[in-house]
């Protein structure tokens, strides 16, 4: 198998026999969907390949290529009598430069708009009856003299747009809320953004224009343009479209069984291969309906597969450097009003973030607002993929989580972010986490997290402290998914373990420990009078002396046992299982304690 790593040219792919996983039977869906179509994913998720699919697929030019081109797929056996019957032109607004000043970013995007137009009318020459005028000043001018040329002509246009809204988003979240006011001149008015569309609709009115198929990865943009372009059927929300884009589990199995064929590896090795993918790469879904399957992110599944072709085993980095861009959102939500608190209960809570809707048409402002609706929030990562669909309460109200462990990362690295921003400190937090999974000795992370994190949190949030920010902090600290898979308030038969730490399937062999920990905290004031300088002056020995603290021992232990012997019948003869309770005194000390089989 070759994997088309980084390649989204449909006919590149096909002729040169690159691995591709056929969606094209989704064709006549989307023919019946609408004239107008808008398909949301997150970055990186395959859209481009499904433009240029299509683009393949309607373009007269590429009439004599059909049989070679779809012979073999699913829609060759059966096609559409919509086949080879349009010009087709693509506008890809991921390659307009945004990171300039306003009006050279205009005359950015007149120009790709000319360039595209202008191959347009050389693709087509033959069948056009009429020169095109290249306006080089006003992109939009041409675009009618193609449109003129067209209605001359048997054919229609097929307009695809890429990454409609890219361009938008840099310009907004490379400056945060700072540069709203550059965004704001994109899309509203007689924004340059907006009147493109304006433009795209009103050559649909009859003016040579019949079909238009936009991807972007969320509805902000459009929302902001309101009465710009206000006739498109949104699908990303469809069932049938869920895996348009994103590979299904039986894909990925069939695909993970061959290579490890290939290697001359055993065949169980690909239930524990398939595993780490699901556990890094899956968890999207992008319907409100619960039983639609969930999809894997495509980029990084053949990320991982050319590496494992070559290698014969799993990636150590499991986060392709060319998707760490997106922390960049996160930080984006974090920089809000009230963004940071979201981000932090996704990471943290014991259950999944819950919303009333899914919010499908908001604006800037809504964001923007001193007290923003939740829902505003939630829904933004969701379209930015950093979380996603999982169900509905008995009332409807639908439940959004971290889709895997690769975006869970991202998430730790953006409280690194929030809460530690300076880079000095995290090699040296990264070399205590590391001899903690050697040598299981845990004193000094705690010394640690007094020193350098719960002064942060003592900071922010000592009025509201409680287990989960005494969680957040021994999450930051000890998250390595090079070595672990880490989740927090995994689900234990009746129980939820605290924090468990299960080493990675390709590195049992690794001296490492597999790790569950209790977390329990203590307020200060059922101390009584003891005050924080007073819990910082006490020895480990006074402080485990405590009543209180010896309540909260007794409760943690018993937990761990339970905990313990599900789990060790979930890995049976697979755990090297280490259990700790911890009980943090204020946001001052932690007192630790190895619970052993009993």
């Amino acid at each position: 198998m070759k994997f088309p790593y980084g390649i989204s040219h449909f006919d590149k792919i096909i002729t040169n026999h690159y691995f591709y996983i056929d969606r094209t039977e989704k064709i006549p869906l989307l023919e019946e969907a609408g004239e107008h179509l808008l398909f949301l994913r997150p970055r990186r998720f395959g859209k481009s390949l499904l433009l240029s699919m299509l683009e393949n697929y309607y373009d007269v030019a590429k009439a004599p290529q059909f049989e070679s081109l779809f012979g073999h797929l699913a829609i060759g056996k059966n096609p559409t009598p919509k086949h080879n019957q349009y010009f087709v032109m693509k506008w890809d607004f991921s390659k307009v430069e945004a990171h300039t000043n306003l009006t050279d970013l205009r005359q950015a995007i007149h120009r790709h708009l000319n360039d595209q137009i202008e191959a347009a009318a050389t693709k087509y020459e033959n069948w056009l009856k009429r020169p095109v005028t290249l306006y080089s000043e006003y992109a939009l001018s041409s675009f009618e003299s193609l449109l003129t040329a067209i209605q001359q002509t048997p054919y229609q246009l097929y307009l695809l747009i890429d990454e409609y809204d890219n361009f938008a988003n840099d310009v907004l979240m490379s400056q945060g809320p700072k540069g709203t006011p550059r965004y704001q001149e994109l899309v509203t008015g007689e924004g340059v953004l907006k009147t493109i569309f304006k433009a795209v609709k009103a050559a649909s009115a009859g003016r040579g224009l019949d079909k238009v198929f936009i991807t972007g990865v969320s509805p902000l943009v459009m929302s902001d343009m309101t009465s710009g372009y206000n006739v498109a059927v949104n699908i990303y929300l469809e069932p049938e479209f869920n895996d348009l884009c994103g590979f299904t589990d039986a894909e990925v199995t069939a695909t993970m069984t061959q290579l490890v064929t290939d290697c001359q590896l055993s065949s169980e090795m690909t239930s524990q291969f398939r595993s780490t993918m699901q556990t890094f790469y899956n968890g999207y879904r992008f319907c409100h309906d619960d039983t639609t399957p969930l999809v894997y992110n495509p980029t990084l599944a053949l990320y991982f597969w050319k590496y494992f072709q070559k290698q014969c085993r799993s990636p150590n980095e499991m986060l392709d450097d060319n998707l760490a861009m997106d922390k960049n959102k996160l930080a984006y939500i974090a920089s809000l009003p009230l963004g940071a608190p979201v981000i932090q209960d996704a990471l943290l809570s014991t259950s999944s973030l819950m919303i009333p809707s899914l919010s499908s048409r908001f604006s800037l402002t809504d964001l923007l607002k001193p007290n923003p609706d939740r829902s505003f929030m939630v829904s933004l990562l969701y379209y930015f993929g950093v979380l996603t669909l999982v169900g509905q309460t008995p009332l409807r109200e639908l439940l959004f989580t971290i889709p895997n462990l690769v975006i869970r990362k991202l998430y730790v690295e953006q409280l690194h972010e929030l809460l530690i921003p300076a880079d000095s400190t995290r090699e040296t937090n990264r070399q205590v986490a590391r001899q903690f999974y050697r040598t299981g000795d845990l004193q000094p992370v705690c010394e640690l997290l007094e020193q350098s994190y719960f002064p942060v949190f003592d900071n922010r949030d000592y009025r509201w402290a409680d287990e989960l920010t005494v969680k957040m902090a021994f999450v930051m600290l000890l998250f390595d998914d090079i070595l672990y898979i880490m989740d927090s308030e995994t689900k234990i038969a009746r129980g939820y373990g605290d924090l468990i730490l299960i080493i990675r399937p390709d590195l049992r062999q690794a001296p490492l420990w597999d790790i569950l920990f209790e977390l329990k905290y203590v307020k200060l004031k059922k101390q009584g009078k003891l005050t924080a300088v007073e819990v910082k002056a006490k020895s480990v020995e006074e402080l485990k002396a405590l009543p209180v603290v010896q309540e909260q021992f007794v409760a943690a232990r018993t937990q761990l046992q339970r905990y313990r012997e599900v789990l060790e019948e979930e890995y049976p003869g697979v755990l090297r299982l280490r259990t700790y309770a911890v009980v943090a005194v204020g946001l001052e000390r932690l007192v630790w304690e190895e619970v052993l089989v009993t």
